[in-house]
């Protein structure tokens, strides 16, 4: 009773061994995953990108669904990155491609098995009394198991073997600890062959991070885009209304000069016209604010439904930032550095080169080393066959292996794309800099131009003003017309648009150019990941 006691006592120790041993490997595999973080830094953007505001002691909004939305730039882009559904969508990326690292890092956790089978044998005998034997057997197994990037499998096991039958009448045990060793000597053997599964997958990780990075600065610059966008509207219903009551007020000079007989009746259709043709003007402006709207409040999706009918009362209004640009040569440096396509480009072709690496492994013929190593005890006790292994017993075995595919044809097309895939990724990404360089060239470019455009509209509104009041003081002693006078109007209108959009087109540039060299994150004071260049020492790490 003792011994089978004892016996219980050291499988089951035995059996604890192996749980915590594959528990702590889990457990080690799973800890340390970043997250993806996408909000202000700590240290504040650059005072020259910053634009001139009403300073209301916040840099969020207080959502309370009673009343106007009043909304910093700052505030909506950081409104826009917590709520923006597309975003919140767009982040779950990178957590999907770092459940495939783990799965691709599967391969090499230790595995533990275990194995229990009982068979009973009856075997008919005529020369025995009865004519019959029953003999019976209790096979138990228990084992660990790992492959290591270096090819090599190893697994550790201990199994027992009881007997008994009604033809002796003692327990038989068999006991043996063994030990395999597999050994890769081609095909399957070396770190950059076993480790290129989860490199890939890593690539494929930091390429999310990249992407989202992309999609964050997009969804930044719409924000600013559109919020600057909705500032121009509602100026435009402004400068509507004022050349409405202008229009009115000129239809009324008209009418008291017809009246006196001093301007005939004919001139006032033109007022009336101009009057009509105002309006018009007024109606499509507040259409394409309240679309405007629309669209700011859909990228800010605050989080109350109730906002959808709220009006958003901008804080900052539209001026000219103090900016001073380097020159075109530094933006297109940075460009190269910092845009989130560019760098996923690289890490293609960083993948290429690791489908080679699997490729060219896979021309070799299999060849792999084994050995087999164990030690047997019998008794008539589980514990005491234990302890019989402690004899100059033993049991070896080594070889080689070999198998080799006679034409291989499968792993030499293989091998052949991934060299195709490699060039074309690399030809992509000499095409890609190009583009770049196109980009920020042609939107530095714009940027010097829209500001220029801002002094030359401001000198043509200014000219356009003096030939209205010119216009209308003819008109007052009879030397001009009704229509020349809307046509002036007309004109003044169209300058004073043009003015304020020159501003909003230049503001939109900056920007573009901002977006474009991939530098619009920092500039704003947003942290995001990817924000360093693509390469090989921060990417091919095998120690996590």
């Amino acid at each position: 009773m003792a011994d089978k006691e004892s016996d219980r006592n050291l499988l089951l120790h035995a059996l604890l061994i192996m749980v915590c041993f594959a528990v702590a490997s889990c457990a080690s595999n799973q800890a340390g995953i970043p997250k993806d973080y996408i909000g202000p830094q700590q240290a504040p953007a650059k005072q020259e990108d910053k634009l001139p505001h009403k300073d209301t002691g916040e840099e969020t909004p207080v959502l309370e669904a009673q009343g106007p939305l009043e909304i910093t730039v700052q505030a909506a882009i950081l409104l826009a990155l917590e709520n923006n559904r597309a975003l919140k969508v767009e982040k779950f990326n990178p957590a999907r491609k770092r459940a495939a690292e783990q799965e691709a890092r599967s391969a090499f956790d230790p595995i533990m098995s275990g194995e229990y089978a009982r068979t009973r044998e009856r075997t008919d005998h005529d020369l025995r009394p009865g004519g019959t034997s029953v003999e019976n057997e209790i096979n138990t197994e228990i084992g660990a198991s790992e492959y290591l990037p270096t090819g090599t499998r190893i697994g550790i096991g201990i199994s027992t073997q009881q007997t008994w039958s009604d033809l002796y009448s003692d327990d038989l045990y068999e006991s043996r600890l063994g030990l395999s060793v597999t050994q890769a000597l081609l095909r399957g053997a070396g770190l950059g062959y076993n480790l290129a599964d989860l490199r890939q997958a890593r690539l494929d990780t930091t390429a999310s991070l990249y992407e989202l990075r992309g999609f964050a600065e997009v969804l930044v610059s719409q924000v600013e885009e559109t919020y600057w966008e909705y500032a121009l509207a509602q100026r435009q219903i402004e400068i509507f209304l004022e050349s409405l009551k202008l229009a009115q007020q000129q239809k009324n000079e008209a009418q008291e000069m017809i009246k006196i007989g001093y301007l005939a009746e004919s001139e006032l259709a033109a007022a009336q016209a101009e009057i009509a043709v105002q309006r018009e003007g007024l109606i499509n402006a507040r259409s394409n604010r309240d679309k405007t709207r629309l669209q700011l409040l859909r990228l800010l999706n605050p989080p109350d439904s109730r906002w959808w009918q709220s009006e958003v009362v901008l804080l900052h209004q539209p001026a000219i930032p103090n900016v001073a640009l380097d020159d075109v040569e530094s933006h297109v440096e940075l460009a190269m550095k910092m845009r989130p396509d560019l760098n996923q480009a690289r890490l293609q072709i960083m993948q290429g080169d690791l489908q080679i690496v699997k490729t060219k492994n896979g021309l070799l013929p299999k060849m792999d080393f084994f050995i087999d190593l164990g030690k047997t005890g019998y008794a008539d006790s589980f514990g005491r066959s234990m302890r019989d292994m402690d004899g100059d017993s033993y049991d070896a075995a080594a070889g080689l292996s070999l198998q080799f595919p006679l034409v291989n044809r499968q792993a030499r097309a293989q091998y052949q794309a991934s060299l195709i895939n490699r060039a074309q990724a690399e030809e992509s990404l000499k095409n890609l800099d190009q583009l770049v360089q196109v980009d920020v060239r042609s939107a530095y470019i714009e940027v010097n131009r829209a500001k220029e455009q801002i002094a030359a509209t401001s000198a043509t509104m200014a000219l356009q003003e003096e030939k209205a009041r010119v216009e209308r003081e003819k008109f007052r002693v009879g030397k001009s017309t009704s229509l020349l006078v809307a046509q002036a109007q007309r004109d003044l209108l169209s300058s004073r648009i043009a003015e304020i959009r020159a501003t909003i087109n230049y503001l939109k540039s900056l920007i573009e150019l901002y977006r474009l060299e991939g530098s619009l994150l920092e500039r704003r004071g947003i942290m995001a990941p990817g924000n360093r260049k693509a390469g090989k020492q921060a990417t091919y790490r095998t120690n996590q």
